[in-house]
């Protein structure tokens, strides 16, 4: 790639490539197919200050989920590109985790050659057969923003700008853009030269003032008022924000099913993720940003009790069955909402004092019970409440973890909010370790663990996270929680049928992941530092040493934990 002056594009493919840096896009993970020679072309003749830095995934849902990790970090959008059918098919596990928790990945693919003879880029080998589909967008169109197929060679940048914009605009998501070689390939004409408009997404929306006194209204008169939120954006604003709110007036904040931690874990609002304890009493729930704030068939609000949702999207359109108690639905940045809502309150609500020191006594009571049964687990297998509390004293205050089916952020100490990332609710596992590597390629300093369920950790194609861990120097700390099985499907037999034949028999069917493969000659493989750790007690010293390689040798570390398997979690 030369360094000179930005110039025009010349083809398709470098008007894609341009576009996509105009955009803010920094990288583009790319798992290669042959449609991607024009991609290729484009990269090694255009600047290379112009571009997205290329970024090669051996595996197509790492690279979306690199993606996602990124995004997590930093609040930037990235893209990534797959080969054609095939390539979108391995990717579209990363596009749902996406749309789930709403993060936008500008998802492209190519597309096979629509022409057999006479134009550039047209096809040149059986697959070019094989490959082709009458509908490739309909892999992903049902979970993405947007989705568009290239037609022509001008259409790049214009195309790329309008799918950042629409995926970085409230309630943010996925994008899919497919790139058939002929238009990636042909010359633009002079003709059909435009100037490029790079188009900024669209503001956030303010909340209507009526609904806001409304909720004011609401505020002062409730006796036990309730706050519910599952993820804040990556700049913490609205975990600031609620912080300051909830403590003003008194509200305790619960955070069932979250998908990162909201809240410090010694912020005296904070309740824990017990969706019943907090629907319990609660006279008005105010939801923010939560998707399932509770599970009807288990918990509702109570009698009388009035239900206000707060989000980009309160409603949650792209869910096709969400029946959850709705008296009030403003629509908003959720901190704006609450600026809005502190400044019509005027001041604390009636009560806020005396519910304030209720939730300081409370918030020390239920953080000393934690570290006591995180005590309890420093045998052997140990407790999973024991390993996620020494991972968060081991991560200090600006490490973070990113997790799938492995740490219990109720068990850790935690400094801030956004330290924990959890898999989302559409439960594509795989995701934590290669979300881990985005992170830590955003941050290259900062201590990034990804804690992973046995079975996640193979759902992660683990030679692939592990590769791209070395080759991009990405030193993570990968912790394999190993309990042998896949226990969250044990543990639904064993709440479907609590008195079955399947809980009753010696080896529950279809969960168990025995003879374990050993899992640390995968990491050696890549040159990690491995070890294998049976009894709790040595999980502090182990967590040090891998820690230390990470920081001194600039090398990925995993450790495989033997923890037990329980029927909570």
């Amino acid at each position: 790639m030369r360094d000179e002056a930005v110039r025009e594009p010349g083809t398709g493919a470098d008007s894609v490539l341009l576009g996509l840096k105009r955009a803010g896009v920094d990288y583009l993970f790319a798992n290669a197919g042959t449609d991607f020679p024009p991609i290729i072309e484009s990269y090694v003749t255009l600047p290379k200050s112009a571009v997205p830095e290329p970024v090669t995934v051996p595996h197509e849902t790492a690279g979306v989920a690199m993606a996602h990790g990124y995004y997590l970090a930093t609040g930037r959008p990235q893209a990534a590109m797959v080969h054609v059918n095939v390539g979108l098919a391995n990717a579209a596990m990363g596009v749902i985790n996406a749309a789930s928790d709403n993060i936008p990945v500008l998802m492209m693919s190519g597309r096979t050659p629509l022409t057999e003879t006479g134009r550039e880029g047209g096809r040149v080998s059986p697959i070019h057969y094989g490959q082709e589909m009458f509908d490739q967008a309909s892999l992903v169109k049902d979970v993405v923003k947007y989705h568009y197929e290239m037609r022509y060679p001008e259409q790049g940048e214009a195309m790329v700008s309008r799918a950042a914009a629409l995926a970085m605009s409230a309630p943010e998501g996925p994008v899919y853009l497919s790139l058939p070689r002929e238009p990636l390939a042909d010359r633009i004409p002079d003709s059909a030269r435009q100037p490029a408009h790079p188009r900024p997404p669209a503001s956030p929306a303010r909340p209507d003032e009526a609904a806001i006194a409304t909720l004011a209204d609401w505020l002062r008169s409730a006796e036990r008022p309730v706050i519910i939120c599952q993820r804040s954006d990556p700049a913490g604003r609205l975990s600031t924000a609620l912080s300051s709110f909830a403590a003003r007036h008194g509200i305790a904040v619960a955070t069932p099913f979250a998908t990162r931690n909201v809240l410090a874990s010694a912020d005296p609002v904070l309740i824990g993720g017990n969706p019943a304890e907090a629907l319990g009493g609660a006279d008005l729930v105010i939801v923010i940003d939560s998707d399932t704030p509770w599970i009807p068939s288990r918990q509702s609000p109570e009698p009388g009790a009035r239900v206000a949702h707060i989000a980009a999207d309160p409603h949650f359109a792209r869910m096709p069955v969400r029946g959850f108690q709705t008296d009030l639905a403003i629509q908003a940045d959720p901190a704006r909402a609450l600026e809005a809502r502190d400044a019509a309150l005027g001041g604390p609500v009636p009560g806020a004092e005396a519910r304030m020191a209720a939730l300081t006594a409370a918030s020390a009571a239920r953080r000393a019970a934690v570290r006591e049964i995180a005590a309890k687990g420093t045998g052997a297998p140990m407790s999973a409440e024991w390993m996620s509390q020494c991972i968060a004293k081991a991560m200090g205050d600006e490490g973070r973890v990113f997790s799938d089916l492995g740490v219990l952020p109720g068990a850790m100490e935690l400094a801030g909010p956004n330290r924990v990332f959890i898999s989302p609710h559409s439960g594509g596992l795989g995701w934590a370790m290669p979300a881990a590597l985005g992170a830590q390629l955003a941050d290259r300093d900062r201590l990034t663990i990804a804690c992973v369920g046995d079975g996640s950790y193979m759902f992660a194609n683990p030679v692939a996270c592990h590769q791209i861990a070395e080759a991009l120097d990405l030193p993570i700390l990968t912790i394999i929680k190993n309990n042998a099985m896949w226990n969250a499907v044990r543990r639904s037999v064993v709440d479907s049928y609590p008195d079955g034949a399947a809980v009753r028999a010696n080896e529950m069917p279809l969960t168990s992941l025995e003879p374990a493969p050993e899992y640390t000659k995968v990491a050696e493989a890549s040159r990690a530092h491995v070890e294998r750790v049976e009894s709790g007690a040595d999980l502090p010293a182990a967590l040090a040493r891998a820690i230390g390689v990470i920081r001194g040798e600039r090398r990925q570390a995993l450790l495989d934990l033997r923890v037990a398997a329980t029927d909570a979690h």
